[in-house]
């Protein structure tokens, strides 16, 4: 057997978003009824080069396929700078559940962006009025086009506007969508005030202060304690939705509130998988603001690698080689 190599064009080629979506949803649901196991992320802290490893391992049987993989990636914010390379890298480990065999080595970077735009719009479909046609994004780095692009997918979104103090990257997020959005670049109050808002950014002090009357919120940037988008206030009027309490709790938009008591349980109307099945409503014709809190779990990722590798295997995208020596038994 030979193990399949995705660089970051095949996994972009084979990851064909509304397929990632529903493979994402599905893991949601695999979650919700206890089809899954997730360890906790761990961490490797390397405060001398101003950076971190995570790992995140997971398994789940969504029925009609099972899968497992592992993402292992980093965040090392002076990269750029000093060694001419990303902030973040990864690399995805996808195993035959069965054999143990390493079906696919695929470039954790462009599943990560994938499956995040994926849950956003899970969320999204769940969360969002039915008649949402406009867009709001609050950061335009890489993430912002792939939550463009996933909500796109499950809402008939025609208007965007981009927020971000960088001029040239709001030109070229511009540039990227302007054949198939009337999208352009404008103020943060302009983005939150539009159906859906989708903010990405790694800001401590909050940045949106006000939303539209039934905006819902993808909170995406915080990703690490201390780490927070949305004002204390909107959350608190909000119905908030979360994709996983240990995680939020700790690193996820909501975590400064949390830790200053400005929130606690109560607030918390669902995990997002107890949505997705039905568990708990989505919105309801009295909501007002939604908010989805999303750190990113393995699951998410084993999702987003299981549509690539099949599609990937399909179209004889990626190149094969022996990783394993299958004659030392």
């Amino acid at each position: 057997m030979q193990t399949l190599l995705l660089d970051p064009d095949a996994v972009e080629e084979a990851a064909e978003m509304s397929a990632v979506v529903s493979a994402v949803e599905d893991a949601f649901v695999a979650d919700a009824r206890g089809d899954t196991q997730m360890p906790a992320k761990s961490y490797i802290e390397l405060p001398q080069y101003n950076g971190d490893f995570r790992s995140m391992p997971a398994y789940l049987d969504a029925g009609e396929w099972d899968a497992a993989a592992v993402k292992w990636v980093n965040v090392h914010p002076d990269n750029p700078a000093d060694h001419d390379l990303p902030t973040v890298m990864g690399t995805v480990v996808y195993s035959d559940p069965e054999t143990a065999f390493p079906l696919a080595l695929l470039d954790g970077t462009s599943i990560t962006r994938k499956r995040t735009g994926a849950a956003a719009a899970v969320a999204t479909n769940h969360l969002a009025v039915e008649h949402a046609r406009t867009m709001g994004i609050v950061g335009a780095g890489v993430q912002s086009y792939t939550q463009l692009e996933a909500v796109a997918a499950v809402r008939p979104i025609e208007e965007v506007v981009v927020a971000d103090s960088d001029e040239e990257r709001v030109a070229e997020f511009v540039d990227a969508f302007e054949d198939r959005f009337d999208v352009r670049g404008g103020t943060i109050a302009e983005a939150a005030r539009c159906d859906v808002l989708s903010t990405v950014t790694p800001v401590e002090e909050p940045i949106v202060h006000a939303v539209g009357e039934q905006t819902h919120v993808n909170a995406i940037g915080a990703d690490a304690a201390g780490k927070h988008e949305i004002a204390d206030a909107i959350l608190q009027d909000a119905k908030i939705v979360i994709d996983d309490y240990e995680q939020c709790t700790h690193s996820g938009e909501i975590n400064v509130p949390w830790a200053a008591g400005v929130l606690d349980d109560a607030d918390i109307h669902a995990e997002l998988g107890e949505v997705v099945v039905g568990e708990r409503s989505g919105r309801e014709g009295g909501d007002g603001v939604t908010v989805f809190d999303s750190t990113g779990l393995a699951i998410q990722d084993v999702a987003a690698a299981h549509v690539v590798y099949e599609r990937a295997s399909e179209e004889g995208l990626g190149e094969l080689f022996e990783l394993v020596d299958t004659e030392v038994l």
